[in-house]
């Protein structure tokens, strides 16, 4: 406990030697240094991935829309994703093969605002708004 209260104070009156300014100083330094090194810690996806991490989608139009991606996986299978994402909104699907995948846009009266194909081989996020 004696310990306790001798860095306390030894910190008090450290930081009071300090004018306002140099304290603000030394915060921003220190938050910029710990950003730089999560960014270092950070996990690096392996080129060699059969899968994305992550497909987001945001929406900029006046309604919500729904998202439909179908794509097939390494076997062969048929994979299909649907997101519904409201107006100024973001939705993401995980892990998806990367490969070629078909999607189409509905809005909320049904209608169908796009449709094509995308190879998708890396994270991306898609913003959908007016042409």
């Amino acid at each position: 406990m004696k310990k306790i209260k001798i860095i306390l104070c030894t910190f008090i009156i450290t930081a009071s030697c300090f004018a306002q300014s140099d304290i603000d100083k030394l915060l921003k330094g220190g938050e910029i240094i710990v950003n730089g090194l999560s960014f270092i810690k950070t996990n690096k996806p392996k080129s060699d991935s059969k899968t994305i991490e992550s497909i987001c989608i945001k929406n900029k139009l006046s309604d919500k829309i729904t998202f439909k991606l179908t794509g097939k996986d390494a076997d062969g299978n048929d994979v299909k994703k649907e997101l519904v994402v409201q107006k100024d909104g973001k939705e993401c699907v995980f892990d998806l093969p990367k490969g070629v995948w078909a999607y189409e846009i509905d809005l909320a009266n049904k209608d169908v605002y796009k449709k094509g194909e995308y190879k998708l081989d890396d994270e991306i996020t898609i913003t959908v708004k007016e042409d």
